[in-house]
């Protein structure tokens, strides 16, 4: 009996994770071509107003990605919440989630040993760290959602947080918060 149950969860696993995965494509995609022309648009003021323009629009970081893999996370170089944009290119591509712990540096302390099980998933666009006040929490406070988020997630979650992130950023730009946290070494936010 055991192991039909063990079976019946290793299933139940995979087919949320397939779901998951269906969503982050399916949104992503929606998400890209609905804000294609913000897309364009960013990228062509980056580069009409950069005082250096062989430094070109986008940013590159290694990040740890699903399992540890690493890959070069893309962001336009701004300090606004627009410089996100060009990480859904990694949601559809499926380096990325919508939802999902907070993109680490592979040499981040996060990346070993019991910090490891985060690597299970992939790190996301938005997540528990971004809606809860992230600038205002503590390291050790965004590193237990974002492995409560590891241990516990599901599509109804990833749902809650995608509908809490655009109001939370809102919120910190009402508030005169910087747009994104200083981020502690090897953590990229």
């Amino acid at each position: 009996m055991t192991t039909g149950t063990a079976t019946d969860g290793r299933a139940a696993a995979r087919g949320g994770t397939a779901a998951k995965r269906a969503f982050d494509v399916l949104g992503g995609l929606v998400l890209l071509a609905a804000l294609s022309p913000l897309f364009a648009a960013v990228a062509l003021s980056i580069a009409l107003g950069s005082p250096d323009p062989g430094r070109g629009v986008l940013r590159r970081r290694t990040v740890a990605g699903l399992e540890g893999r690493p890959f070069t996370m893309l962001t336009f170089r701004t300090r606004s919440p627009l410089a996100a944009l060009p990480l859904l290119l990694h949601v559809v591509a499926g380096r990325m989630s919508l939802v999902g712990p907070c993109p680490l540096t592979p040499n981040h302390r996060e990346c070993a040993g019991e910090g490891r099980r985060r690597l299970s998933v992939r790190p996301g666009l938005t997540g528990p760290w971004q809606i809860s006040g992230r600038s205002d929490l503590p390291w050790e406070e965004r590193e237990l959602l974002d492995l409560h988020y590891v241990d516990h997630h599901w599509l109804g979650t990833d749902l809650l947080v995608l509908a809490r992130t655009l109001p939370a950023v809102r919120r910190r730009r009402a508030t005169g918060r910087p747009a994104r946290a200083v981020r502690a070494p090897g953590r990229v936010a």
